[in-house]
């Protein structure tokens, strides 16, 4: 059994989550900023369906990509060099999370609700969620979004609609965050997508000795430049 939560954010320690499904800490809640960010905080996030309760997971191991050590392929280096892609930070995040929020194949379903996206723009607008976006032509075409808190990146989508317009979006967003000093970029559950472009497996424990330093330091919140985007497309090409 795991606990019912109701009132304010008292999460349970995370060594309390379930075995088997993975990580499966609490039920209840609710996806206010205070409680999102107090569950970020603590190694938790929240991951449910509509016919669910709102679920909070913490896995062990955790999915980890080091900013530094993102491995940037030849064929998506030469893409960067040639810019096909403008990349903005910041400038379309609802748009970014609808994008993400698509069923990826037909007749599929999504774990974005739209209570979810309510809640993540909550947080946008307070300047600690993030959007990094491909555009062409004034369409946009790719990106991601996520949670900072203080040095570490809480990665929680992405999509693409041209080949490498995702990717382009994450090389964007590990040289920035690079800049800002963050420590880590936590990309939740292990896929052999992340692996191969350099994430790595982390215990909770390692993990979460990180976040209790790493979320009380760095920048504070706020909307990102997109001069800083447009600064690292140059130094690519």
């Amino acid at each position: 059994m795991i606990p019912w939560l109701a009132g304010r954010p008292d999460f349970p320690p995370v060594e309390q989550a379930l075995k088997d499904p993975d990580g499966l800490l609490a039920a209840g809640g609710e996806l206010s900023p205070a409680w999102l960010l107090a569950a970020y905080r603590r190694g938790i996030f929240p991951w449910y369906t509509e016919d669910q309760p709102i679920l909070w997971w913490s896995p062990d191991p955790r999915l980890v990509l080091i900013p530094a050590h993102l491995r940037i392929s030849r064929s998506l280096r030469r893409t960067l060099r040639q810019q096909r892609f403008e990349v903005r930070f910041d400038t379309a995040f609802a748009d970014v999370i609808a994008a993400c929020a698509e069923p990826r194949e037909p007749g599929g379903g999504t774990w974005i609700s739209a209570e979810i996206r309510q809640a993540y723009l909550r947080l946008h607008e307070l300047g600690y969620a993030h959007s990094v976006e491909s555009w062409v032509d004034g369409t946009l075409v790719g990106g991601l979004y996520g949670i900072g808190l203080g040095r570490a990146f809480f990665g929680e989508s992405m999509f693409s609609r041209r080949n490498d317009a995702s990717k382009v979006a994450l090389a964007h967003l590990a040289v920035h965050l690079q800049r800002l000093g963050f420590a880590a970029i936590d990309c939740q559950m292990t896929t052999a997508h992340l692996l191969s472009l350099g994430a790595e497996e982390m215990s909770r424990d390692r993990f979460c000795a990180g976040l209790a330093s790493w979320t009380n330091e760095g920048p504070g919140p706020g909307h990102w430049s997109c001069e800083g985007a447009a600064e690292i497309s140059r130094n690519f090409s």
